[in-house]
């Protein structure tokens, strides 16, 4: 399956389910935190209508996510 263009609000949602909250904003970058076996993941996401296809990739592999399970969560 094809990763799709999303909106951020889609992506931050999905995170959020996932455990991670929202812990700073500096302009339009929005940073998520989540504490996973004594680590701290780190998100970064832009806050656009859509989110280009390599930013995805970047934020699901930031975010320990698979894009099988992306593709799962977001229909």
């Amino acid at each position: 399956m094809k990763l799709s263009l999303v909106s951020s609000d889609k992506i931050l949602k999905l995170l959020s389910k996932r455990g991670f909250s929202i812990v700073r904003q500096k302009g339009s970058h929005i940073c998520l935190h989540k504490k996973e076996e004594g680590k701290t993941l780190l998100v970064v996401v832009p806050r656009k209508e859509q989110i280009k296809k390599g930013t995805l990739i970047s934020i699901l592999k930031q975010a320990k996510i698979s894009r099988e399970e992306f593709l799962n969560e977001i229909k």
